[in-house]
């Protein structure tokens, strides 16, 4: 039986986001830290991975992994099959929610710990060659640190295969992990590293459930439908945007696809996700339709 693919977001939550495997989340968290020069982590606890409104009107988000280090460390673990571009934005918001749901009435801002998001993307982003950037708060001339609070990582899939790289880097062999295309590759990497051999051992369970085949197809199937309908739309807007103007085009855009979309049968949170529509501007072409 073909394996599912790690890169998927369900798929991924239940290798690194439950309380058994979170040993493989440290490991890959120290892989990450370990090629950027940062400090290890010896634990983590899993928390609750959504991002709770504070009033009404706010957006809910879902953080694919939340943990807290032994530290007080936040760190949020992002990975994304497709560019919808606004992965910087994303970034921003979800790292700005992190950080700010430590704080609740009657503490002071002291008691604020670092807030790392790490995203795994599988295409390219960054304008570098470097398959793993790192991301602070500097002083553009001078590069003095004004924070060390807030730090931001994108682990790039595709660019490893324009290096040239040894399996001895922790985090190549997690990259290798995840885009490994047979069995035997997953062999060989489980025979290197104890953590990868649990996270292939629990690949392989997940591949063999009936449920979570089914939820992975329709992941996938969700994934091709996205593409297909905002490459299409993409076209219109911008037909429509040199009338309009780009932003209207683009926003009539993913209103066209988000109407399409609905129509097959998605739910509203899952269109409002693949657009960058908001929930209720998702709901209201639900109502028209």
């Amino acid at each position: 039986m073909e394996l599912l693919s790690p890169k998927v977001d369900f798929v991924f939550k239940r290798i690194f986001g439950t309380e058994e495997n979170k040993d493989i989340l440290v490991s890959f968290l120290n892989a990450v830290f370990e090629d950027s020069g940062q400090p290890l982590v010896a634990d983590v606890e899993i928390l609750d991975p959504f991002l709770h409104k504070d009033t009404l009107l706010d957006k809910e988000s879902v953080l694919d992994v939340k943990a807290r280090t032994e530290s007080g460390m936040l760190i949020d673990v992002e990975v994304q099959l497709w560019n919808r571009q606004d992965i910087e934005k994303r970034t921003l918001y979800y790292w700005a929610k992190l950080f700010e749901s430590q704080l609740s009435e009657g503490h002071g801002y002291w008691e604020l710990h670092k807030a790392v998001t790490i995203n795994v993307v599988d295409f390219n982003c960054i304008p570098t060659e470097e398959y793993h950037s790192t991301f602070h708060l500097r002083e553009d001339r001078t590069g003095i640190l004004f924070s060390d609070l807030a730090e931001i990582h994108f682990v790039e899939l595709r660019k490893l295969k324009e290096q040239s790289v040894g399996l001895e880097r922790r985090l190549v062999r997690w990259m290798l992990f995840f885009m490994a295309k047979s069995r035997e590759q997953l062999e060989a990497l489980a025979e290197m590293d104890p953590a990868i051999k649990k996270a292939k051992t629990t690949l392989e369970f997940l591949s063999q459930d009936e449920e979570a085949r089914r939820l992975y197809e329709q992941r996938l199937k969700w994934k091709m439908t996205y593409e297909a309908e905002i490459h299409g739309a993409k076209a219109e807007g911008r037909e429509e945007g040199r009338k309009e103007g780009r932003e209207e085009g683009e926003r009539q855009a993913k209103q066209e696809v988000a109407t399409r979309l609905l129509r097959m049968g998605l739910t509203v949170d899952q269109v409002a996700e693949g657009t960058g529509l908001s929930r209720q501007e998702v709901a209201d072409i639900l109502k028209e339709i």
